[in-house]
């Protein structure tokens, strides 16, 4: 009896065994087939049209704007800035400032817009008593450059290349702002 317990025993055993075995292969059968069905889901449900990064072409034109040292922030060269922006906006051009750093002088501020026209910006435009004394007396130096001045009640400069804005009313300046920077740089072409 003895032989035959241990027979029953040893062949209970090798049923256990095999059950085990057979979980284990459903249970690997079962997960790899999850896997499948996982990746096939996400590949059919993954979205087709993947949008295109909005990158801004801009056209190679620029507008340049010469302040203070108090930059965009000064309230006289905010509205300014703005129609530029807007201007941007509507052609693509490229619009940039420069600030006149150290003393505000006429002086002083030649340089800068001296640099301004070596840049070869297509319109340069002046804010700030230092940047607009700089352009009223240099900008007979460089007739193959567009000058714009903004100051309040401002005349002519006896230049042909100036144009004066000389309103008070900071929407009325970014405006004509605007206006002036799309002429200047004129329509974009379409690519």
């Amino acid at each position: 009896m003895t032989k035959r317990r241990r027979d029953r025993d040893g062949e209970r055993t090798q049923r256990r065994q095999g059950r085990q075995r057979t979980r284990i292969v459903l249970l690997a059968g079962a997960a790899g087939l999850a896997v499948v069905l996982v990746t096939v889901l996400a590949v059919a449900l993954w979205p087709d049209d993947v949008a295109e990064p909005r990158a801004r072409e801009y056209r190679d034109v620029t507008a340049c704007l010469l302040t203070g040292s108090a930059g965009v922030a000064d309230p006289a060269a905010a509205p300014v800035w703005a129609g530029m922006q807007d201007a941007s906006l509507d052609n693509r051009a490229k619009v940039q400032f420069l600030e006149v750093d150290g003393p505000q002088t006429a002086d002083n501020a030649a340089g800068y817009l001296a640099s301004l026209v070596q840049s070869r910006c297509d319109l340069i435009l002046t804010v700030g008593e230092a940047p607009t004394g700089a352009l009223a007396r240099d900008a007979v130096r460089y007739p193959q450059a567009s000058f714009v001045l903004v100051a309040d009640g401002a005349t002519a400069v006896d230049a042909g290349n100036v144009t004066v804005v000389s309103e008070a009313d900071p929407a009325a300046i970014q405006q004509q702002v605007r206006q002036l920077v799309d002429v200047a740089v004129g329509e974009p072409t379409e690519d």
